[in-house]
C-alpha cells in the first residue's frame, strides 16, 4: 500500500499509546513492535504477527529496475521478523533476518501477511527483490520452521510479477517485485494479493503460482489490499491511491474461479477484511479522513447483505489488520505503519 505521502512524515503528530474510542472493549495485549501487518492464531492458540522490520542501508540502484521517485528507491536489510504473542501479553520471536526495505519517503515493508496451513506456518514477504534492495533475496512465500527458528523460500512472487504483466500497469507508481499485502489460506490453496500492479494470485503447496485475476484490466489503478473468503467466494476490499476521497473504496464479491458476483462501494482504504462464527463482515479501513492518512481516522467498520456500512470502532491509528481469534475477541495490528517501536496488537471485545 503506498502512495505518494509518508506514513512515517505523518506519525509526528501522533500521541503514541493512545488507545482509540471504545476502550471499554479494548485493550493493548502487546506494544513495542515494529511495524505490524498481517497476523494469524496458530493451532497453539497464540497469535501470530508479521512485523515489517526497520528496512536498512544495502541499495541494488544501478543493479536492476527500480521504484521511481519519490517511493523510490528502496534500501534493503534483514530486518523484519514473525513474532508470537501468548494471550496473557508475552512475545517471543519465531523467525527473523527476513528481508526488509525502508523506501525513500521512509516507509518500511517486510512481512506483509501469515497463514497456517494445518500445522506449517507460511508468511508473506513484500520486502524482498532487487527492486527492494535485495539482489539475492525474493519477495514471495516463505515456509517457517517454528521448531527450528528457521524460513525458506517456497515461491517467488517477486519473479512471477516481473513475467507476467497486468493489462494496466502504472509507469509513475510501479513497484518491479510487486507490492505484495495480505495472504489467506482457502480451498487447499494459498491466495495472495499484490496491491501496486493489481493482481490476485493462487500458490499450491508445491510452490507453484497461478494468477487468477488481473484487477488492473476492467479497474485499473484501485490497489487492491484485503481479500477474505465465505461460502464459495472471495471478497476482495482495496485502498486506492493518495490523496484519500472518502467513500471512494469496495469490496468486490468474486468467485472461486475469479469472476465478478457483486460489489459494495462507499468505503475508504480498506486494509483488511475478516469474517466473524456468524458470517458477518468486517472491513478495517485504514484511515476515513480525506488527503493523507489521519492519526486517529482508522476505523473498523461492518458490511451487511444489504449493502450497508455501520461504524464499530473508530480512533484507529493508521491500522494494517486484524483476524478473529476462536473465541470471537478481534485482534488488530494498529500503529501499522508506523515509526519502529511503536506497533501495538489491540484485542477487541464486539457487542
Amino acid at each position: 500500500m503506498r502512495r505518494t505521502a509518508s506514513f512515517v512524515a505523518v506519525m509526528a503528530v501522533l500521541v503514541l499509546g493512545a488507545v482509540p474510542a471504545g476502550a471499554q472493549t479494548t485493550s493493548v495485549l502487546y506494544s513495542g513492535l515494529n511495524g505490524p501487518r498481517g497476523l494469524a492464531v496458530g493451532p497453539d492458540g497464540n497469535l501470530y504477527v508479521a512485523e515489517a522490520g526497520t528496512g536498512g542501508s544495502t541499495s541494488t540502484v544501478g543493479q536492476c529496475e527500480q521504484t521511481p521517485p519519490p517511493v523510490g528507491p528502496y534500501t534493503g536489510g534483514n530486518t523484519a521478523r514473525i513474532s508470537m504473542i501468548t494471550p496473557s501479553g508475552i512475545r517471543t520471536t519465531v523467525v527473523d533476518g527476513l528481508p526488509s526495505a525502508q523506501n525513500a519517503l521512509g516507509d518500511v515493508i517486510g512481512v506483509a501477511a501469515l497463514a497456517f496451513v494445518r500445522d506449517t506456518l507460511y508468511a508473506l514477504v513484500d520486502g524482498g527483490g532487487c527492486g527492494h534492495g535485495h539482489a539475492n533475496e525474493a519477495s514471495g512465500i516463505y515456509r517457517i520452521d517454528r521448531a527450528a527458528h528457521t524460513f525458506e523460500l517456497v515461491a517467488d512472487l517477486g519473479a512471477f510479477a516481473h513475467e507476467n504483466p497486468v493489462a494496466q500497469p502504472q509507469p509513475g507508481d510501479f513497484e518491479p517485485d510487486g507490492s505484495w499485502y495480505s495472504m489467506i489460506y482457502a480451498f487447499g490453496q494459498l491466495y495472495a494479493v499484490e496491491a501496486n500492479q493489481g493482481r490476485i494470485v493462487k500458490i499450491n503447496p508445491a510452490g507453484q503460482v497461478r494468477q487468477i485475476l488481473d484487477v488492473s484490466e476492467d479497474n485499473g489503478h484501485i490497489v487492491p489490499t484485503a481479500i477474505a473468503a465465505w461460502g464459495n467466494s472471495f471478497y476482495v476490499g482495496n485502498l486506492n491511491p493518495f490523496p484519500i476521497q472518502p467513500g471512494s473504496s469496495q469490496i468486490m464479491q468474486l468467485a472461486v474461479s475469479g469472476h465478478f458476483r457483486h460489489t459494495t462501494f462507499g468505503l475508504t482504504t480498506v486494509v483488511g477484511l475478516v469474517f466473524d462464527a456468524a458470517g458477518r463482515l468486517y472491513a478495517l479501513e485504514l484511515s476515513d479522513a480525506p488527503g493523507f492518512p489521519t492519526p486517529g481516522a482508522g476505523k473498523i467498520v461492518r458490511v451487511d447483505p444489504d449493502g450497508s456500512i455501520h461504524d464499530v470502532l473508530g480512533g484507529l491509528v493508521v491500522p494494517t489488520a486484524m483476524i478473529f481469534g476462536p473465541d470471537g475477541t478481534l485482534y488488530v495490528s494498529n500503529f501499522g505503519a508506523a515509526p519502529a517501536g511503536t506497533g501495538q496488537i489491540l484485542e477487541v471485545t464486539l457487542p
